[in-house]
């Protein structure tokens, strides 16, 4: 079983940065893969931002995040930090950390997401 929970939202102004964690929880028969960051703002598609390894590393970005979002991930804590500079007032959405266990290419497992508010 897979538990997942963000925090770090808030209100931002343009330009500023905020850093998202998520908490992982799995249990040993359900090994985390990769872990990703999406977000979804009201009447669009959910997008992916970020994902990384959780044992090798090998991190991926959307085009649209390059540069100016980091992921990185602590195994020890077992946390996912998503860091997000030079935010835009666009960045505004519901940010969601997921998680691909075992050799599922799919995110199977969603936190609750967290609200981030960039104002202009």
């Amino acid at each position: 079983q897979v538990q997942l929970v963000e925090s770090g939202g808030g209100l931002v102004q343009a330009g500023g940065s905020l850093r998202l964690s998520c908490a992982v929880s799995a249990g040993i028969f359900s090994p985390i893969s990769v872990m990703g960051w999406f977000r979804q703002a009201p009447g669009k598609e959910r997008q992916f931002l970020a994902s990384i390894g959780w044992t090798g590393g090998r991190t991926d970005y959307a085009d649209s995040v390059k540069g100016r979002f980091t992921v990185s991930r602590d195994n020890a804590k077992n946390t996912v930090n998503l860091q997000m500079n030079s935010l835009k007032p666009e960045d505004t959405a519901r940010y969601y950390c997921a998680a691909q266990t075992g050799y599922s290419r799919d995110y199977e497992h969603w936190g609750q997401g967290t609200q981030v508010t960039v104002s202009s």
